[in-house]
């Protein structure tokens, strides 16, 4: 198929949305599947004295997949950028999908020895590629697809895809621990776990190669040229500030996909409660996202962002104190719901606000890169941060300091960043309509 759509187009159809965010979710499902089941992955590949020491060295190959993702964000990305948005896509979920398949079929420590977590920590930074290139062509497609009015909407199906991933990881982790017992589960049922994601690879694959191409159609949407005018808009602070802002956002989202981890090391609450509780705040953050991005497409990406970025500041440590001075399986699941909320309702907006502050030349590597630099640096890290400030304070406590300085640092950035919601920044095609936009954004 090599018909275009043209940018904008509010001919874009359903199915195109479906097949770029359902490529997108099976590649983040099973990348995450690895952090839900670090404390099983390494009893199987790091069999070291003392469960500490396992599981450091667990997510420590976890965090290796973060390594080769800056280095897949230019590769692809620049593939994207001169190639197409399609090609680069389904690309990466290749390379994902073998990736995949390699994780779930390597044999334990006990078989063949240092082989495994040679073998392990491989198919981490293959993985790391993968996803370093999906996530910029991904975005770039959505946004020059969508009309303008709905950009803000069309781009969080990015985000939404990614959340319902990790949901979904979660429901799968929950029945495994429903059904298998904790030896099976140590065994085996992790492994099923990435099996699962493997059997979608054909679909996957089938969608992604039948998607329209973006890239040449014939330049950009007026709006879009608007946006991006004035000093304030230059790719250096774009990319400054969106590495910012998407290093807060990513030392949440692990932090928060750690509660697996966490609720059974330190809160010593079953695996059972762990999975339902991550389950709860993801199911509530994807219309919690979808709400959020479709409110900026109607009074701006900034309003959005900044506001909802500090309410979530402002509930950081009294619900962290609440699940750790009552160890209640039920606040676990309400302080989850509500964080589920706090930590969505803005990514789907400020991530079209980044895309659309880039040209399209560099938008499938720049975002990516932007995107994978904050990965790497701040993702790939928090979890062995917030284990080793936990062991090191004696603190349960420990996840909401680390967090409030991230989030603290993410505000200010979206402070700065400057709007580009085209309902603020439309050029006005008449003075009564210059008027108007001129109160909307004194207002």
């Amino acid at each position: 198929m090599n018909a275009n759509v043209p940018t904008g187009s509010p001919g874009l159809k359903g199915r195109h949305i479906a097949a770029a965010t359902l490529g997108n979710a099976l590649e983040f499902y099973d990348f995450v599947t690895y952090a839900f089941f670090a404390i099983q992955i390494g009893h199987a590949f790091f069999p070291v004295r003392g469960g500490y020491g396992s599981l450091m060295l667990s997510l420590a190959t976890f965090g290796a997949g973060f390594i080769t993702r800056p280095i897949g964000a230019l590769v692809i990305g620049a593939y994207a950028d001169k190639v197409g948005r399609r090609p680069a896509m389904v690309l990466s979920f290749s390379l994902m999908g073998g990736a995949i398949i390699a994780m779930a079929l390597i044999p334990p420590y006990a078989v063949i020895g240092l082989a495994a977590p040679l073998l392990a920590v491989t198919a981490r930074l293959v993985q790391g590629f993968s996803l370093g290139g999906e996530i910029g062509a991904n975005t770039a497609f959505l946004l020059e697809a969508a009309a303008p009015e709905k950009r803000g909407a069309t781009v969080a199906w990015q985000g939404a895809s990614q959340t319902i991933a990790v949901t979904v990881g979660g429901l799968v982790g929950w029945g495994l621990t429903e059904i298998l017992h904790a030896g099976a589960l140590d065994a085996y049922g992790w492994r099923l776990a990435f099996l699962l994601g493997a059997v979608t690879l054909p679909i996957g694959l089938w969608l992604r190669g039948a998607i329209p191409e973006t890239l040449h159609d014939g330049g950009e949407p007026k709006t879009l040229e608007v946006s991006r005018r004035g000093p304030d808009r230059t790719p250096g602070r774009v990319i400054v500030l969106g590495v910012a802002i998407l290093g807060g956002a990513t030392i949440g989202t692990y932090i928060f996909d750690y509660i697996v981890t966490f609720a059974q090391a330190s809160l010593h609450l079953s695996a059972r409660i762990a999975f339902l509780a991550e389950t709860v705040g993801n199911l509530i953050g994807i219309p919690s996202l979808l709400l959020g991005a479709r409110l900026s497409d109607r009074v701006g990406r900034w309003r959005v962002n900044v506001w909802t970025n500090l309410a979530l500041l402002i509930l950081i440590v009294p619900l962290f104190w609440w699940v750790v001075a009552t160890r209640s399986p039920n606040v676990l699941l309400v302080s989850m719901a509500v964080l589920g909320i706090a930590t969505n309702f803005s990514s789907g907006s400020y991530s079209a606000a980044i895309a659309e502050s880039l040209p399209r030349s560099i938008r499938g590597r720049g975002f990516g890169t932007i995107y994978s630099v904050a990965i790497a640096a701040f993702g790939g890290t928090t979890q062995l941060v917030v284990t080793w400030l936990i062991h090191a304070t004696g603190s349960a406590l420990a996840p909401a300091g680390y967090l409030m300085v991230a989030t603290g640092i993410g505000q200010v950035a979206l402070m700065m960043f400057p709007e580009s919601a085209p309902v603020r920044t439309r050029a006005p095609h008449s003075k009564t309509e210059g008027v108007t936009l001129a109160k909307e954004v004194a207002a």
